[in-house]
C-alpha cells in the first residue's frame, strides 16, 4: 500500500529510518522477547528497504540494461553474503555485529539530504497523474545526461508458484549437503557461491532466450533434480547426490530470482509495488516451511520434498502461460497488462531498443512521450 500511496522514494526513505532505528534497538536489547519483537519489525523494514530500492531501479532502466543492472545489484548481494562469515569472525559478539551491519544504513542518508541521488520514480509519477513533478525529475535526468528535451509532456498471477517453490525447495537441496561432514564455512559458501552462478547464468542467457524460456528451464531443471534425489538418493554415489544438491540449489536460486524480475517487468506500474510485495511474501511462506523438515524424526523431510517436488513440475504448466517481457515496456495501468500476450516460447533475435517509455506512435492509447 505505502509503495502506491507514497511513493518509491517515500516508502524507501522510511524504511531506511527504520530499519536504522530498528536496528539499534536490536543491538541493546535487554531481554529474548524484546530481541524477538524488535528484530520482526527490523526484518519488516529491511524487507521495505530492499523492495523499494528494487522497483525503483527497474523503473528507472531502459529494457536493454534492466537486466543487466539487476544482476548486478545481485552481485552485490552475494559478495555482501560472503563478506558476512569474516565480519563474524572479527565481532566475536552478536551486539557488536548487529551494529557494524546497521552502521551503513547511516550513509544511505544522504538519499534523504540530497533527493537528486535517489530521485522518485517518474512512472510512479505518471501513475499518480503528477505531471509537473515527473517533468521536473526527467528533464533533470535528461540534463544530467545530455539530452535536449522540448517543454510539453503528452499523456493520453502464476509467478507467484515460482517464487514459493524456490523459497521451499531450495532447503530439501541444503540439507542433503548437510550429511557430508562438510564445516560450516564450506557449507555456507558453496550455497552463496550458488546464487552467485544463478546470477552469472541469468545475465548470459535471459535477454538472448526470453524469460519465459529460461524460467521454464530452471523450473524443469529443480524439478527434475528434486525427483532423482527423491526416488534415487540412497541408490547414488555421494559425489553425484552432492552434484544434483547443488544443480538443484543453483536451478532453484535462478528461479527464484527470475521470478521476481520477471514479475517486475510484467505487472503494471499502478500494483507493482504490492505485487513484488505479495509475491515475496510467498516466497518467504515457502521458507517457512523448512520446520517440518523436523517432524518425527526427520521424516517430515520425505513429506516436505514431495510437496515441493510436485509443485516444481506442475508449476512447468503455470509458466507456459505467462506473457514474454523481453524487448517490451514496463504495463503502466491495468489494462496494458491485460494486453499482454503470449508469443512462442522460442523468440527471434531482435535488437532490443524499446524506449523507456512508450511513445505516443507506439502506443496511441497511452501517450507518454518527452518531445
Amino acid at each position: 500500500i505505502s509503495f502506491f500511496r507514497l511513493g518509491r522514494r517515500t516508502t524507501f526513505i522510511l524504511s531506511l529510518v527504520l530499519a536504522i532505528m530498528l536496528g539499534v534497538g536490536v543491538a541493546v536489547s535487554l531481554n529474548f522477547l524484546m530481541f524477538i519483537i524488535l528484530q520482526v519489525f527490523s526484518g519488516a523494514a529491511l524487507a521495505g528497504l530492499l523492495l523499494s530500492v528494487y522497483i525503483a531501479r527497474l523503473e528507472m532502466c531502459d529494457p536493454p540494461h534492466r537486466l543487466m543492472i539487476t544482476m548486478i545489484a545481485g552481485f552485490f548481494t552475494v559478495a555482501g553474503k560472503l563478506l558476512l562469515p569474516g565480519v563474524t569472525e572479527l565481532c566475536k559478539d552478536w551486539r557488536i555485529l548487529q551494529g557494524v551491519v546497521t552502521a551503513p544504513f547511516l550513509l544511505l542518508l544522504i538519499y534523504w539530504c540530497v533527493p537528486a541521488v535517489f530521485p522518485e520514480s517518474p512512472r510512479w509519477l505518471l501513475a499518480t497523474k503528477q505531471m509537473e513533478k515527473c517533468k521536473q525529475i526527467i528533464r533533470r535526468i535528461a540534463v544530467g545526461n545530455g539530452v535536449d528535451l522540448e517543454d510539453e509532456l503528452y499523456a493520453s498471477c502464476n509467478v507467484l508458484n515460482g517464487m514459493f517453490i524456490a523459497g521451499g525447495i531450495q532447503h530439501c537441496f541444503v540439507q542433503n549437503l548437510v550429511g557430508y561432514d562438510l564445516s560450516f564455512y564450506f557449507s555456507y559458501f558453496i550455497i552463496v557461491g550458488t546464487e552467485g552462478v544463478a546470477c552469472l547464468f541469468l545475465y548470459f542467457t535471459v535477454n538472448k532466450c526470453g524469460r519465459r524460456g529460461i524460467l521454464l528451464l530452471t523450473t524443469i531443471i529443480t524439478g527434475l533434480s528434486s525427483l532423482l534425489l527423491l526416488a534415487l538418493m540412497q541408490y547414488l554415489h555421494h559425489s553425484l547426490v552432492l552434484a544434483l544438491s547443488i544443480l538443484g540449489l543453483c536451478s532453484s536460486y535462478a528461479v527464484a530470482i527470475l521470478s521476481v524480475f520477471f514479475a517486475s517487468e510484467v505487472i503494471p506500474t499502478v500494483v507493482r509495488g504490492a505485487g513484488l510485495g505479495l509475491i515475496l511474501a510467498i516466497g518467504c511462506i515457502g521458507k517457512a516451511t523448512t520446520p517440518i523438515t523436523d517432524l518425527h524424526n526427520k521424516h517430515g523431510f520425505f513429506l516436505h520434498h514431495v510437496i515441493f517436488a510436485s509443485f516444481a513440475v506442475l508449476s512447468v504448466l503455470c509458466v507456459m502461460l505467462l506473457p514474454e517481457s523481453k524487448r517490451k515496456p514496463l504495463p503502466e495501468s491495468i489494462k496494458d497488462g491485460e494486453n499482454q500476450r503470449r508469443p512462442p516460447l522460442f523468440l527471434p533475435r531482435k535488437k532490443d531498443g524499446v524506449p523507456l517509455l512508450p511513445s505516443k506512435h507506439s502506443n496511441p492509447a497511452l501517450n507518454l512521450f518527452l518531445l
